[in-house]
């Protein structure tokens, strides 16, 4: 699979989204009735995660996905695999006590669980496995990441600090003060990745429908009934709703527990020689401490790929794209005068608490959902421990707390509130 093709055009303006080389079949819509053990609605990572694990468990499933296989945020981010939470160890030990060390060692090896898959079913996305650099911009955020990095030290992760001149070295720019590197973390093409994942469920028994988008979902005796937007139903014993940033009003309350945050990206032209000789040649993937972070990597195809957040709203023209160039040419003067080959956008959700909720608001369904922008490894890795969950029946037992859903107060303003988050984080960033 070449990554010169690694980009096609989708419903949004041409040349603004990033996709996969040679795309596969649309999966057919659901056209009939039927019964499984349990229905998947999403066909993201979490949903395709579940799917597959619950298929090696030997159930019967169907994943319902309203557009296509990694239509969502899935297919749209920055294709960075990295372990971990938002919050460090020591935080988690804090809040949940006992708890902290089965929610440590998911995280911790979110990335082991997406490599592990991409070697087991042979899935072709670019996979390169060489670390992630996290930079910090100023010399308080270097002595956090210090101790970020000594926490996973003491907890056996592959990791090691790195001043301005490696971090430099390694990343080609100079904006740094330091920073670390954890050997775990790496990159795929990500609608590569997950429409490999769909090809491994399907392989062991998963029926997966696009275009099929849920309309009604409601308990059943026993179990649920799922009814699409054309009127067919599925009939399952359990559900789960893997909807994330794009979650409607399908379940009470859930769209209204997140906030729908909108990353941008881009990806410069094929750079030289001379010009990639700098930037992140060993093949790492990093991002910087700020709160409102920029992200970067290269592509397989040679180009640098670089993303950060942007306005709430789905974006219609390339100027809606200016802040991210300007950062690309701000981190990399050197790359003064190269173009631009794509851009693109997708939504992530983002929980008030900054944790991934896994939610069980009625018996026999779940929710997952608030990623936070770590969904490439999480997702997939608690899609995999909601299956194994699942299968498990009434002895199943989760390493991840579960919650209620709990609505974001003001809800209706939730531009205005993201707006103001945006600005306040700018602030404390600069006071950093």
């Amino acid at each position: 699979m070449t990554d010169t093709a690694a980009y096609t055009e989708r419903p949004f303006p041409p040349s603004l989204w990033h996709a996969t080389a040679t795309p596969a079949d649309p999966d057919a819509p659901l056209q009939a009735d039927c019964n499984v053990d349990v229905a998947i609605v999403g066909a993201g990572f979490t949903g395709l995660s579940a799917a597959l694990h619950l298929a090696r468990h030997g159930a019967k499933v169907c994943v319902l996905e309203a557009e296509q296989v990694g239509w969502g945020a899935s297919g749209r981010n920055g294709g960075q695999v990295i372990p971990g939470l938002k919050y460090d160890p020591d935080d988690l030990a804090r809040q949940f006590g006992p708890d902290a060390d089965a929610l440590v060692e998911l995280a911790g090896t979110a990335a082991d669980t997406v490599f592990s898959l991409i070697e087991q079913y042979n899935i072709p996305c670019d996979a390169v496995r060489k670390g992630w650099i996290q930079t910090a911009h100023s010399p308080a955020m270097m002595r956090l990441l210090e101790k970020r990095a000594r926490q996973w030290e003491r907890r056996g992760a592959p990791v090691e600090l790195l001043d301005r001149d490696a971090v430099a070295r390694r990343t080609g720019t100079r904006n740094f003060v330091g920073g670390w590197i954890d050997h775990r973390a790496g990159s795929v093409q990500p609608l590569s990745y997950a429409r490999g994942l769909a090809a491994a469920a399907r392989s062991l028994g998963a029926s997966i429908h696009g275009q099929t988008r849920v309309a009604a979902l409601e308990r059943g005796n026993p179990g649920w009934k799922v009814t699409t937007q054309a009127g067919c139903t599925v009939t399952a014993e359990r559900v789960l709703l893997a909807t994330n940033a794009y979650t409607d009003t399908l379940w009470p309350g859930l769209r209204r527990s997140i906030l729908a945050a909108t990353s941008y990206l881009v990806a410069t032209k094929p750079l030289s020689a001379e010009q990639g000789r700098s930037i992140l040649e060993g093949g790492e993937v990093s991002s910087d401490s700020r709160r409102l972070l920029v992200y970067f990597r290269r592509d397989a195809g040679g180009r640098l790929v670089l993303g950060g957040r942007g306005p709430f709203s789905d974006p219609h023209s390339p100027a809606q794209w200016r802040h991210v160039e300007r950062a690309l040419r701000l981190l990399f003067p050197q790359l003064a005068g190269v173009g631009f080959d794509y851009r693109w956008a997708g939504r992530l959700a983002i929980t008030a608490d900054g944790l991934p909720h896994v939610h069980e608001p009625a018996p026999g369904l779940n929710v997952l959902l608030g990623y936070n922008g770590r969904g490439g490894a999480l997702a997939t890795t608690l899609g995999k421990a909601i299956a194994s969950y699942i299968a498990a029946g009434p002895q199943g037992a989760l390493p991840y707390p579960v919650t209620a859903i709990r609505r974001i107060p003001g809800h209706g303003l939730q531009r205005f509130y993201m707006a103001a988050g945006v600005a306040w984080y700018r602030f404390l960033d600069a006071l950093s």
